[in-house]
């Protein structure tokens, strides 16, 4: 089931446009990630879906019907610029903001209690906000995000000023709340989080969309036609055999095992790699290579920015 879907949105500001016909479709459950370069249009679409400004063009639903005003109430947002007030205290702030999203005293200082005692911070409760660090304010910031238990919840950046222990301990919540039912918006420009946490993605850039689906389908449609190859024997001899199936591209050693890189040609199957290699030695390991993200992303971006210069150019000799 399809929780949030936005449907050809359409911003513009002034002589600028934010988003060009750009449509997301986040199923329930799910860590959805939203990608792209600074300035691709991000910031603007999330703000849409918390309904701070409105579209010029296009449709939003929520739970398969048009959203409502309300709906926002089951929307929880975790902005990269954070928002709490510096001369407040941790705890007091926490228990306002938390009954501002509809809780009672009684039931928003149970849950502050459990996620207090969570992340270990019990002994901020009195201190003034400004007395914090950078990733202190973003724990209890990240608190008082999900302490309403909302249905669909959008995290901007939700690492920006943590050590590793704590990344993966924030990772791990965010894990936690996907299996006990919420659905998941990520903005990053962490490619590794993104392989690590996202099931789906869609990734923008100056104002479009340029690539959308599952993350595992997006991989295995950017592999070539290349393996990785854990092989014991003479690489000389399987150097000779080769033929014009396959060719290798990288060789390095690890004691005595070589580790090859190796790519098949037009006429090449991996069967055919597998019995020349067979010739030559023994076979301990044999992977297709998928690129990772971040390859993938750079090489998107480049290819869309290396189009629009030739379609530019194309319009300017025209004229």
């Amino acid at each position: 089931m399809t929780l949030f879907q936005a449907s050809e949105i359409v911003k513009n500001y002034a002589n600028h446009r934010a988003l060009d016909h750009v449509t997301i479709s986040v199923p329930e459950k799910s860590i959805y990630g939203l990608l792209g370069p600074n300035g691709a249009g991000k910031t603007t679409l999330i703000r849409i879906i918390n309904q701070i400004t409105a579209p010029d063009e296009g449709s939003l639903t929520f739970l398969g019907r048009p959203m409502r005003e309300e709906d926002v109430h089951q929307i929880g947002y975790l902005p990269e610029e954070r928002g709490l007030y510096k001369k407040m205290k941790v705890g007091e702030q926490a228990l306002y903001l938390a009954q501002l999203k509809g809780l009672s005293r009684q039931e928003a200082l149970k849950r502050l209690k459990v996620w207090f005692e969570k992340f270990e911070i019990q002994d901020w409760w009195n201190k003034k906000v400004e007395e914090l660090s950078k990733g202190m304010q973003q724990k209890v910031q990240f608190i008082v995000t999900v302490i309403h238990k909302p249905r669909l919840l959008i995290f901007d950046e939700p690492f920006t000023g943590f050590d590793p222990i704590n990344t993966r301990m924030l990772k791990e919540e965010i894990l936690n709340l996907r299996k006990e039912g919420a659905t998941i918006i990520f903005s990053t420009h962490d490619m590794a989080s993104v392989e690590e946490l996202c099931d789906h993605i869609t990734l923008i850039n100056r104002s479009r969309t340029l690539l959308e689906g599952p993350i595992q389908e997006i991989r295995e449609k950017y592999a070539g036609n290349e393996y990785e190859l854990r092989f014991e024997g003479d690489v000389n001899l399987l150097t000779a055999t080769l033929n014009s199936r396959f060719s290798i591209l990288e060789h390095t050693k690890e004691g005595n095992v070589s580790v090859l890189k190796i790519k098949l040609n037009d006429r090449g199957t991996p069967n055919d790699a597998v019995r020349i290699l067979l010739d030559a030695g023994k076979i301990l390991s044999f992977n297709k290579l998928t690129p990772g993200m971040n390859e993938i992303f750079i090489r998107v971006v480049s290819e869309a920015g290396e189009k629009e210069a030739a379609e530019t150019l194309t319009e300017t000799t025209q004229n």
